[in-house]
């Protein structure tokens, strides 16, 4: 195939030659998509707080952030995973849901309260 170029006010004649495919080089495949599954982060708990008895009678909270909506009040029963209450933290909602069944003996915090992480949010008998 011949072509005619202009550079600066000069005309160029040139021949070009297209390749087939094959010649061009070797053809890649797409990489599959890579699965997107996260496992859940571990809570580290700071040294004496895990101890004992207390750690299956206290909700801590697992951010800092702030009180959205508290689902639960004294003297109510929860079963395991009902969901206690709603934190906002950086713009994203964490459902802090039961670790077991039981009864609520107290809340230590309501709708708009700040928490910093390892509060003591809620207490079971």
């Amino acid at each position: 195939m011949k072509l005619r170029i202009t550079i600066e006010g000069k005309t160029y004649d040139a021949e070009v030659e297209i390749l087939e495919s094959e010649e061009s080089g070797p053809a890649y495949t797409a990489y599959p998509p890579i699965p997107a599954v996260y496992p859940p982060m571990p809570i580290s708990i700071p040294p004496g707080l895990e101890s004992g008895e207390d750690g299956h009678k206290i909700c801590r909270s697992p951010v800092t952030g702030l009180v959205i909506k508290v689902n639960v009040e004294r003297g109510q029963a929860v079963a395991q995973n009902d969901l206690l209450m709603v934190l906002e933290a950086m713009k994203m909602e964490t459902q802090v849901t039961a670790m077991h069944a039981g009864t609520v003996k107290s809340v230590h915090v309501a709708a708009g309260n700040s928490v910093k992480v390892h509060q003591a949010l809620i207490e079971f008998e």
